[in-house]
């Protein structure tokens, strides 16, 4: 259901908004971890390694098919904003038509580069082959993970947040079954745990489909919104590619850090494989404020309000601030603890521990730059974070990681701090881009 989010206290408006989709995002994140989890209870190291390694690689896939659809997103919620229902229902039938036939050449291109990326990312010889069919079938699967993001996207773009989290709801459940029957009880080992995930996303697409069918959106689209035009997909795209290159390239910085660990050998692989699963749970606030800001700020600019955009952005990152501070603090004490719940391996838990405590500070510093991230979406400067991401990640995250790696050969310590400080430098070029729209846009208000 469309929500006008041009109104009413701005701090409502994020809680609102951000709090179904916090919920969404813990249940994408649960149902992921769920994986981990089951197949840690009845399959040894290796297996753990191959969902681990691969749910990585589906991770950085889905990341970016969420970037780009946050160019619909934004110019739904833009269109929203104006009062201006066929723009909305033109940027709605294009979304669904780009992205159908996109994830379909994908699943294509994808399923003959199994074993080459496989290769590509340095996977430790024993974890080979439960990563291959890991792989294969959840690249069967991207045309239905393609649809629920884009459907989440639409609805976000109409203010509406709690639907998606239904979707994912029925998804998280009805993975966490599938797990158990393919893993426990037919020992199906990592092939299982990417089933037990793809069935459970086509069945959330399909009840996401019939809600659509059922529920008055505010928006009716015909059948010529769906035809594809330029006018319309050239604002999507100038939005959502910087967004989705910037999140593939974090991701391929991620995956590159992985490497890193693979080489280091098996335990060193398992370690930062299941800390990425917990710093996905920790980075909750931080995601879910990228997206508030950007449909919150897309619709108060399309309203001509851009002080509430700012204060929504203000918001936001003090929100971030206090939930990365009170993250980070905890994980210095319960660090080897966390790690625990998903490793009995002794040696994986000591070095999982000593990993997280240093890369928890990314909660701090990411929720900062994300939340900027999500306004400069808003505001159609995309580029800018774009820019942000590249830079940290060619300049910092990959130098530093790689540094520590081969200097501290028997702690992961140093090594986590690759991540904070690469959104540390993040955090300063989106302060002084910021400062710099800002000036600008005073000059306009003057001259107008």
């Amino acid at each position: 259901m469309e929500k006008n989010l041009t109104t009413g206290s701005v701090f409502k408006n994020i809680v609102y908004f951000s709090l179904p989709y916090m919920l969404s995002f813990f249940l994408q994140t649960l149902y992921g971890m769920a994986d981990l989890f089951i197949i840690g209870q009845f399959s040894g190291t290796a297996s753990i390694t191959a969902v681990s390694i691969g749910s990585q690689v589906m991770h950085m896939l889905t990341v970016m098919l969420v970037g780009l659809a946050m160019g619909s997103t934004v110019t739904i919620g833009r269109a929203v904003g104006e009062g201006n229902k066929e723009k909305a229902a033109r940027s709605v039938g294009n979304t669904v038509t780009m992205f159908l036939l996109g994830s379909m050449a994908l699943m294509a291109l994808l399923l003959i580069s199994v074993k080459p990326i496989v290769s590509l990312i340095s996977t430790p010889a024993e974890a080979v082959d439960g990563t291959v069919y890991y792989l294969t079938v959840c690249f069967m699967g991207i045309p239905f993970i393609t649809a629920y993001n884009v459907i989440s996207s639409i609805f976000r773009g109409l203010g509406d947040s709690k639907s998606p989290m239904y979707f994912i709801a029925v998804a998280c459940a009805a993975n966490i079954g599938l797990d158990y029957l393919f893993i426990g009880a037919l020992h199906w080992g990592p092939a299982g745990a990417a089933l037990g995930t793809t069935l459970s996303q086509t069945l959330s697409v399909l009840t996401a489909l019939t809600a659509v069918s059922r529920r008055k959106t505010g928006v009716k689209l015909r059948k010529k919104d769906f035809h594809l035009r330029r006018n319309v997909i050239s604002p999507i795209l100038k939005i959502g590619v910087p967004v989705a290159l910037q999140d593939g390239f974090i991701q391929i910085g991620f995956i590159l850090i992985t490497v890193i660990a693979n080489r280091r050998g098996l335990n060193d692989a398992a370690a930062v494989g299941t800390v990425e699963k917990v710093i996905g749970v920790m980075f909750l606030v931080p995601s879910s404020m990228l997206s508030t800001v950007s449909a919150l700020a897309a619709q108060n600019f399309g309203a001509h309000a851009p002080e509430r955009a700012h204060q929504t952005l203000r918001y936001a990152i003090m929100m971030c601030v206090g939930f990365g501070l009170a993250m980070s603090i905890l994980a210095q004490f319960q660090a080897p603890a966390i790690v625990g719940l998903f490793e009995e391996n002794a040696q994986v838990i000591r070095l999982g521990g000593q990993y997280l405590r240093s890369y928890v500070w990314d909660c701090l510093f990411a929720g900062i730059h994300f939340c900027f991230s999500g306004y400069f979406c808003a505001c159609e400067h995309s580029g800018i974070s774009f820019l942000h991401n590249s830079l940290s990640l060619v300049l910092v995250r990959i130098p530093v990681a790689y540094w520590a790696s081969i200097r501290f050969a028997d702690t992961l310590f140093p090594m986590g701090w690759a991540a904070p400080a690469g959104s540390a430098l993040s955090v300063l070029i989106c302060v002084c881009a910021y400062g710099i729209l800002a000036r600008r846009g005073e000059k306009v208000r003057q001259a107008g």
